[in-house]
């Protein structure tokens, strides 16, 4: 049971749009939902950075119903086979949003649909499902448990140090597993959360900011590439104490310039590393040693542990924040933990003689895009699915994903539908046509050769 009863008066969250809400309305509209639902359903929370999407996650986490965190802007068609596959009683979406279910009740902007479907079995300790691969629409869901967010939640308010004076401004999305831990952790200290649907680049976005004096904000590499490119060293910020970035790495310039900035004005800067299958959070660099720790992902949080694995180098970590497993079908939601408290991070590293942590390189064939993993297989399946003609083979790096492909279509064509598949901005795609796709003798695609090849836009 997830309650706020010891700061009843205190604000939890306001929007830009000049609502707010405390932590006593919280607990209220848990109270409302759990006489319009039974508990233990299953249901789609479809989130944007709104007092809405807020109050249904915490409502359904108070009431032990297992809520699937998904983008309120998912393609229509990718949603449809997720309801088909998982079978939710339940969506809670915007109003707005007009998905043609009978509704249970509505409030702040959204409506509890109820889908009639058939309720899939969940196990006792399942508490929360995140996609893999996000934007994609994939149908691979983590399952966490109570126990990997209470964890995870306690590590990062202790490592940070979130009190309940703290403000943080949204600058991620909440069904993203970093937005999400930054929304647990700061409701965990009864802090005020400030969301915004804005982006950094909004001229609203910053006079909110400075208006609601917020003392945080987190980000991904290319929030912080942004910030470069707005002179961000040169506003001023008075209530900003505390900048996070995860989600990928940072540049080494990038992060050496926010380090010096951060010790200029006074601030705390961490870079950090975690993945989904962590409930969010692996590890942290302590923010004294940004600059002669430069490009590490830091030491294991409080709780966890880090190693490298003797065979092949790659990073394990062990924690009670280890997701139960995966779920690639309604079925698998009734499965207890899988995992034992060990993740296999598909990540190749070394320790120092200090103990801090590198990465060199990945096991697996996913990239990090603006913060969104993205499994490069997953898309190359789905330009394969739509243009059947073409020869396609996926490859890059952490925000730049180069298609490689064979056929007459255009390139635009291919990048345009891919762009609003994932809904990610059509700069982090460069599209390349080549005569034919490398292969080896079995069939499979010499990605290494691809690599080696100009990209095209």
């Amino acid at each position: 049971m997830w309650s706020f009863s010891s700061y009843p008066e205190r604000v939890a969250a306001v929007c830009d749009s000049g609502g707010e809400i405390t932590y006593g309305e919280l607990d209220s509209f848990a109270d409302t939902i759990r006489d319009a639902v039974p508990p233990r359903r299953l249901v789609f929370c479809l989130c944007s950075n709104t007092l809405g999407s807020l109050a249904g996650y915490t409502a359904f986490r108070s009431n032990r119903m297992v809520p699937l965190l998904l983008s309120s802007e998912l393609n229509q068609a990718l949603l449809d086979q997720l309801i088909q596959r998982y079978r939710p009683a339940y969506l809670w979406a915007p109003r707005e949003s007009q998905r043609g279910y009978p509704v249970r009740l509505s409030q702040f902007g959204y409506e509890l649909l109820e889908t009639r479907l058939m309720p899939p079995p969940l196990h006792d300790e399942l508490a929360l499902l995140l996609t893999t691969s996000g934007s994609t629409g994939s149908p691979n869901l983590v399952r966490l448990s109570y126990d990997n967010l209470e964890a995870n939640t306690a590590s990062i308010v202790e490592y940070l140090g979130v009190t309940d004076r703290e403000r943080p401004i949204t600058t991620l999305p909440m069904e993203y597993s970093y937005g999400l831990s930054i929304i647990n952790s700061h409701l965990e200290a009864g802090a005020t959360l400030l969301l915004t649907t804005n982006g950094l680049m909004q001229k609203e976005f910053w006079t909110f900011f400075k208006e609601r004096r917020a003392t945080s904000f987190g980000g991904v590499p290319y929030t912080y590439e942004m910030l470069a490119r707005l002179r961000f060293s040169g506003m001023t910020l008075p209530s900003l104490k505390t900048m996070t970035q995860a989600g990928g790495k940072l540049s080494a310039d990038l992060q050496r310039q926010f380090a010096q900035l951060a010790q200029a004005t006074g601030r705390r800067f961490f870079v950090m590393y975690g993945q989904t299958e962590a409930t969010a959070r692996i590890s942290y660099l302590p923010p004294e040693r940004l600059l002669d720790k430069c490009g590490s992902i830091g030491i294991a949080i409080p709780g966890g542990e880090l190693s490298v694995a003797d065979a092949d180098g790659e990073l394990v970590y062990r924690g009670r924040n280890v997701a139960l497993g995966y779920a690639v079908s309604a079925g698998d939601l009734i499965k207890g933990s899988e995992n034992g408290g060990v993740l296999a991070t598909g990540d190749i590293g070394r320790r120092d003689a200090d103990g801090y942590f590198y990465i060199s390189g990945r096991k697996k064939r996913f990239i990090k895009i603006f913060g969104n993993r993205v499994n490069l297989d997953e898309v190359e399946r789905l330009i394969q699915g739509a243009f059947p003609d073409l020869g396609v083979a996926c490859a890059g790096s952490d925000d730049h994903m180069a298609i490689f492909l064979t056929g007459n279509h255009e390139a635009g064509e291919v990048k345009r539908f891919i762009s609003e598949k994932t809904g990610l901005n059509p700069a982090a795609f460069a599209v390349t046509l080549v005569p034919a796709i490398p292969r080896n003798d079995a069939g499979k695609t010499l990605y290494a050769q691809l690599e080696a090849v100009p990209c095209g836009r």
